[in-house]
C-alpha cells in the first residue's frame, strides 16, 4: 500500500512539473511567485488539475444502483447538478485554482530544463572548508538513532543458527545487546565552491517602477539557478544615480532617486567590494548591472571599460549586463559595451524589452555555464 501511494505521489509531482514548464514563461513575467516564498519552497498556483476525491450526497438521496431507473439512464444528473438555463445562487464553494509546494531546488531544475541551461562549472573549490559527517562502517556500541537494523538481525540470526534455536517454521528473531550494531562516522574537512552575486541597479529618475520590478523578478530567478549551484551564496546590493552605495535588498528594488547618471561609480564600488571581500581565488563572483543605458558622458563610459578590462573581468566568472527598456533612456550604454566588448565572452549582455524578454534575458545570461 505504501509503495502504491508514492508511485501515485510521484506521478502527481511529475504531472505538476509539467504544468509548471507548461507555464513557466506567465509565471515568470507576471511575478506570480514572487509573494508566496517560504524559507525553503514557493507556493505555485496550478490552473486544471483535478484531483480526485469522495463527495457524499445527503442521506434522503438515492445513491447508485438505488431508486428507479433504466439500464444506461445517466447518473447524478439530478438536482443541484449545473445546467445550461438560468439557476439560483448556490451556496457551495467553487473552483479554485490548486497551489502547490516546491522548493527552490526543484524550481531551478524545472527552470534549468525549460532553458536548457547547462550545469555551472565553477572556478575551483574555495580555500572555505566545510566539515561533512560521512558514515564509514559499523560498530557495536552507538545511539538508538543509529542503530543499523539489518546488520542487527543478520547478527541475530547468525548467532541462533549457531547455537540451534532458530525454528525455520517460526522463524522468530531477537536480538541481543551483542547483537546490535551501529552505523559510525567521521567528520571529513571539504573546500566547498562558494559564490557571491553583486546585483548593480541604476535608480535615477529615468527608471521607472516597471522596470525596478522586471529586476526584481529576473534577480529571483538567477539566485535560484544560483543557489543551486553552489553550496553557498552571498549577496549584495549596490545603486547609483551618479553616486553608488551598496544597500539592503529591500531598499535596492525600492528605491528612486531623481540625479544624473554616472555607472562608472557602481563599478569602482563593486571593485572595491571583490577585493576587501571576495578574492576571486577563492569565490565565483557574478555581477549583474541593470540599467536604462543613459550615462552621464562618453568619458564615463570610458572609464567603464576601463575598469571592466583591468578589474571586474578578470575577477568574474561572468560579468552581466541588463538593460531595461524606458520610455526615457537612451539605451547607448549597450551598443558601447558590444563595440568594446562584442568578441570577450567575459562579459553579456542583454535587451529586457518588457516582462516577456525576461525568460530570454536569464537563458542568455546563464546559458554559458559559466
Amino acid at each position: 500500500m505504501t509503495l502504491k501511494i508514492d508511485q501515485d505521489h510521484s506521478r502527481f509531482r511529475n504531472i505538476v512539473r509539467g504544468k509548471i514548464r507548461q507555464n513557466l514563461k506567465k509565471y515568470i513575467s507576471q511575478g506570480e511567485l514572487m509573494g508566496k516564498q517560504g524559507k525553503d519552497v514557493v507556493s505555485i498556483p496550478i490552473p486544471h488539475i483535478d484531483i480526485p476525491r469522495f463527495r457524499f450526497a445527503d442521506k434522503q438521496q438515492g445513491g447508485v444502483s438505488q431508486g428507479e431507473g433504466e439500464p444506461g439512464d445517466g447518473v447524478g444528473q439530478g438536482q443541484g447538478q449545473k445546467g445550461d438555463g438560468p439557476g439560483e445562487a448556490g451556496k457551495d464553494a467553487g473552483q479554485h485554482a490548486l497551489e502547490v509546494e516546491l522548493t527552490l531546488d526543484e524550481l531551478a531544475d524545472i527552470l534549468g530544463e525549460e532553458l536548457e541551461l547547462p550545469n555551472i562549472e565553477d572556478k575551483g573549490k574555495s580555500a572555505i572548508v566545510d566539515q561533512k559527517d560521512r558514515y564509514v562502517g559499523i560498530r557495536r556500541v552507538g545511539p538508538n538513532s543509529l542503530r543499523h537494523f539489518r546488520r542487527t538481525f543478520k547478527t541475530a540470526l547468525k548467532r541462533q543458527i549457531s547455537m540451534g534455536t532458530y525454528d525455520p517454521k517460526n522463524p522468530i528473531i531477537i536480538p541481543t545487546r551483542d547483537d546490535m550494531r551501529y552505523r559510525s562516522w567521521k567528520t571529513k574537512d571539504e573546500p566547498v565552491a562558494n559564490a557571491v552575486i553583486l546585483y548593480m541597479m541604476d535608480v535615477s529618475g529615468s527608471m521607472g517602477d516597471e522596470q525596478k520590478e522586471i529586476v526584481r523578478i529576473e534577480s529571483f530567478w538567477l539566485d535560484t539557478w544560483l543557489r543551486k549551484q553552489y553550496e553557498g551564496v552571498e549577496t549584495r546590493f549596490i545603486i547609483h544615480d551618479a553616486v553608488a552605495r551598496e544597500v539592503d535588498r529591500d531598499t535596492f528594488f525600492r528605491t528612486r532617486e531623481s540625479g544624473g547618471t554616472m555607472i562608472s561609480s557602481a563599478y569602482r564600488l563593486a571593485a572595491q567590494i571583490i577585493e576587501d571581500d571576495y578574492p576571486p581565488s577563492q569565490w565565483n563572483i557574478y555581477p549583474f548591472h541593470f540599467s536604462d543605458g543613459d550615462n552621464w558622458s562618453v568619458d564615463d563610459t570610458n572609464v567603464c571599460v576601463g575598469l571592466l578590462k583591468d578589474t571586474l573581468l578578470p575577477a568574474s566568472n561572468v560579468f552581466c549586463y541588463g538593460q531595461v527598456e524606458s520610455p526615457y533612456g537612451s539605451g547607448q550604454f549597450i551598443k558601447d559595451l558590444n563595440e568594446h566588448f562584442g568578441e570577450d565572452e567575459r562579459l553579456i549582455t542583454s535587451e529586457v524589452k518588457d516582462r516577456d524578454a525576461i525568460m530570454g534575458s536569464i537563458r542568455e545570461f546563464l546559458g554559458k555555464g559559466k
